[in-house]
C-alpha cells in the first residue's frame, strides 16, 4: 500500500502556473515527438544501461538479444507471464499502481478533486450508462514496470476505438491540475468477458508515450493473453466494471476513494466474482 508520490521534475511542471505554461509550450512544439523520435535511433542505445541501474530492473525471465535502441528495450516482451488462473478471480491487466473510485449513479467517478464522466473518456454515453453504479480501477504504469498488457478474463474483445489527443504526464501532481484522462492520448475497448460481466478498458498515453499498441480485436480471448503494449516510459489503464460484478479484495476495498495506491503486478488477483 502506497500514498501517491510525485517526482521534483513533475511537480515542477504541473505544480505551479509557469510549470504548467512550460507542458503547454512543450505540446505545441512537439517536443514529445521528437523525443519519441530520437528514443528509435540507435544513438539512445546508451541509456538503456543508466535506465536499467536508475529503476534497478531485472532482466530475468526476457530473452537474451542486443537491443537497437531504447525503444526496443522498453517494448521488450517476456518469456511468459504468470497469472492467477482461478476463473472467479479478476486478475490485474498490468503491473502497476492501483487505486480504485466509484462510478456515481451519473456515470461519474472522482480523481483527485475532479469528477470525469465515462462518456468524456469513451465517448458514448449509453454504453457509459451500463457501469452505473460500478468501479473504475486506475492502474499507473512507472518507468520500472513492464508496459505489456494482458486479458483480464476469457470471453470477447470488440474494436479499438483510437482518440487522438494530447500527451500529459500522468503522475499524481499533473491528474490534480489538469484533466489527464480526459485530454491525453487514448485507446477504448469493450471487453464481453465471461465471469465479471462487460467491461471498458482504456489506455491512455503518457508525456513521452506516442504509441498504444493493441495486437488483438474483434476476436475471442483468453484470460492472461496478451492484448497489447504501449511505447516509451509510464501510462494509465482505467478499466470500468459493471455494478455488482467484482468484490474486490479486503486490502483494496477499504481504499476505495481515497486516492491510495495499492502496487499490484500482471496476472494477480485484485477481487472475486459476486454470484449474482
Amino acid at each position: 500500500m502506497e500514498k501517491d508520490g510525485s517526482n521534483l521534475p513533475m511537480r515542477l511542471l504541473y505544480g505551479n502556473p509557469v510549470g504548467r505554461f512550460t507542458v503547454k509550450a512543450m505540446l505545441v512544439l512537439k517536443v514529445p515527438k521528437i523525443m519519441a523520435w530520437y528514443l528509435h535511433t540507435p544513438f539512445s542505445k546508451g541509456m538503456i544501461r543508466r535506465y536499467i541501474r536508475k529503476y534497478n530492473i531485472s532482466m530475468k525471465g526476457y530473452p537474451r538479444v542486443g537491443y537497437r535502441n531504447f525503444s526496443d528495450f522498453f517494448e521488450r516482451r517476456r518469456l511468459r507471464n504468470r497469472f492467477d488462473g482461478d476463473p472467479e478471480h479478476f486478475i490485474s491487466p498490468c503491473d502497476g499502481m492501483l487505486s480504485v473510485y466509484p462510478v456515481t449513479d451519473k456515470a461519474v467517478f472522482p480523481v483527485k478533486g475532479s469528477e470525469y464522466r465515462i462518456c468524456d473518456l469513451i465517448g458514448d454515453a449509453e454504453l457509459a450508462d451500463r457501469f452505473r453504479g460500478g468501479l473504475g480501477l486506475i492502474f499507473r504504469l512507472a518507468p520500472n514496470d513492464y508496459h505489456h498488457y494482458a486479458v483480464v478474463d476469457d470471453g470477447y474483445m470488440h474494436e479499438h476505438h483510437f482518440i487522438e489527443g494530447q500527451l500529459h504526464s500522468v503522475q499524481p501532481i499533473a491528474c490534480e491540475n489538469v484533466p489527464v484522462y480526459r485530454l491525453n492520448r487514448r485507446c477504448w475497448t469493450l471487453l464481453e468477458t465471461e465471469h465479471f460481466g462487460p467491461a471498458v478498458q482504456i489506455e491512455v498515453g503518457a508525456l513521452a508515450v506516442g504509441g498504444i499498441v493493441n495486437e488483438i480485436e474483434n476476436t475471442p480471448v483468453q484470460k492472461g493473453q496478451t492484448m497489447g503494449h504501449f511505447s516509451l516510459c509510464g501510462s494509465t489503464i482505467v478499466m470500468f466494471v459493471a455494478k455488482d460484478r467484482i468484490a474486490l479484495l479486503p486490502e483494496i476495498a477499504e481504499l476505495i476513494g481515497t486516492g491510495i495506491e495499492y502496487k499490484v503486478n500482471l496476472g494477480d488477483c485484485v477481487g472475486v466474482r459476486k454470484m449474482q
